[in-house]
């Protein structure tokens, strides 16, 4: 089929265009709810909060109903197809996880009642609590991080109060590999540490011989993800480990690709002092659009104490058949809250809800089954995407989408290919240290056949790339909205509920 042949079917494809959408709709009197009248004193707003400009549109409930449920029409989501987004593990959600966050003793929970009166919310919450602890292999959990990059600020908050607890406040350094996800770094700033990078060797792993060098009396400890963000079990981790604990320091694992290690292997086991969860990826709660994220923070013994808090302890142990009470409290040395109230309530109750589901050896098999996936299409497309690290991965792997001798062709121009068929671009350009990188990650919910679909794809891509390449310069092909200019749309940041004029390149 001839280029032109190709880009017509496709073209023939293309769905409607976004117009004529709310904007034109529209017009003086119509409204979508009738309030009823005031039963307190009303007041007039302040002049200077009134906008005259602001041209908002009057319409209908249909009109708004209709606008928004077309927009969504529009929108890729982890229900509609593949979403092999790599470091974020885009998994389906199941829904019973969400009717378990709607129970009314859950949904309409209110922070500010009397403990006495949501011991079912806190004993949730201490369950919880409990089976991070045994699935990471520490020592006791807060719940309170709203995120990962949260909980991150927390490992390293702590890890800095016990060093400043022991006198040894001289130890302000923090290793961090250049494999690490962009959070490590900025969170080792914030707390107010120093950061010092670790380059990977040719195989991945962090360079032993360079963090000897720089292990000292001064540092504070390492962060470090495992397996790292280039998809790969850092073969020396308990060297690592030995390395970090032999010069005074503690050891942080970012928790963020825990889903490569459920039920194989506990981080306290190999060695690590504080890592985080993420409730939004590794145990399935609603990822993506800013949030809401859930990050609690699991520790060793000796670093219990400087827990963020409030977290759930037994205040009473209950007689016979009674339950015990439950209530909040603050470790003795807490490095305070990071949030207000509790963290992330909804988050919890669906990860309490998912980890009931599967239990111990269901969890086990979702580690399992994410890591066969992602060899699987490594495997599948070794052969025709430049691999840097071809080698067994964890639950992701990175290849590059460029070849030697094919002038043009990006990491970028790949993934807007990808979305003519019907799937979601993979991560781009990271991590940093691969050129033209592209971070694949099915996760353990994707069948064998839309793992075949996603590699059927990358390769017709590749071949493309070839023979075609003026089919990925200029695509998406069969999109509502073709190819953006992301750098002006950047530079222009224009939010209006009316279009605005076209102001070039």
């Amino acid at each position: 089929m001839t280029t032109e042949l190709i880009l017509q079917s496709q073209k023939e494809e293309t769905p409607a265009p976004l117009e004529p959408l709310i904007y034109d709709l529209g017009a003086p009197g119509r409204q979508g709810v009738r309030l009823p009248d005031s039963d307190v004193p009303t007041v007039d707003l302040p002049a200077d909060l009134l906008r005259a400009d602001l041209d908002l549109p009057e319409v209908s409930e249909q009109d708004v109903m209709r606008h928004f449920v077309r927009l969504s029409h529009f929108n890729h989501s982890v229900d509609t197809g593949f979403y092999p987004l790599g470091s974020c593990t885009m998994k389906y959600n199941p829904k019973v996880n969400e009717d378990m966050a709607r129970l009314p003793g859950f949904a309409q929970v209110h922070p500010l009642q009397d403990p006495s009166t949501a011991q079912g919310a806190l004993a949730m919450m201490y369950q919880l609590q409990e089976w991070l602890a045994e699935i990471s292999g520490m020592d006791a959990v807060s719940l309170q991080p709203a995120a990962g990059a949260q909980g991150e600020f927390a490992g390293i908050l702590m890890i800095r109060a016990y060093h400043l607890a022991n006198g040894e406040g001289h130890r302000t350094k923090i290793i961090v590999p250049d494999s690490a996800h962009g959070t490590n770094p900025a969170t080792t700033a914030m707390a107010g540490l120093e950061v010092i990078e670790i380059p990977s060797d040719a195989n991945g792993d962090v360079d032993l011989d360079k963090l000897r060098e720089v292990c000292g009396e001064d540092m504070a400890g390492m962060m470090i993800t495992v397996p790292n963000t280039l998809g790969v079990f850092e073969t020396h981790i308990k060297d690592i480990v030995e390395i970090i604990h032999g010069c005074g320091g503690l050891m942080y694992m970012d928790g963020a690709n825990m889903n490569a290690m459920l039920g194989v292997a506990k981080p306290a086991e190999l060695g690590f002092d504080v890592m985080h969860y993420n409730l939004h990826k590794t145990f399935s709660t609603p990822h993506g659009g800013g949030g809401p994220g859930s990050g609690p923070v699991a520790v060793v013994e000796k670093l219990a104490p400087f827990l963020p808090g409030p977290i759930v302890t037994v205040v009473e142990e209950g007689e016979g058949d009674e339950p015990p009470l439950y209530g909040l409290t603050m470790p003795e040395q807490s490095i305070g809250a990071l949030k207000a109230f509790y963290g992330n309530f909804g988050m919890m109750v669906r990860a309490f809800s998912y980890i009931s589901t599967y239990g111990a050896e269901g969890l086990r098999a979702v580690t399992e089954h994410a890591v066969l996936n992602a060899n699987y299409i490594r495997a599948r497309l070794k052969d025709a995407y430049p691999m840097p690290f071809d080698r067994v991965c964890g639950h992701e792997f990175v290849c590059e989408g460029h070849w030697e001798g094919v002038e043009g062709i990006h990491a970028l121009d790949i993934s807007k290919r990808l979305m003519d068929y019907g799937i979601h671009p993979p991560t781009n350009y990271f991590p940093l240290i691969v050129p033209e990188a592209l971070l694949i990650e099915p996760t353990e919910t994707e069948s064998k056949q839309s793992c075949d679909d996603f590699a059927d794809a990358m390769l017709t891509i590749a071949a493309e790339a070839k023979e075609h390449p003026e089919l990925l310069h200029d695509a998406p092909h069969t999109t509502p909205v073709g190819r953006v200019d992301d750098v002006l749309a950047a530079k222009q940041l224009i939010l209006c509920c009316r279009p605005v004029p076209d102001y070039g390149a």
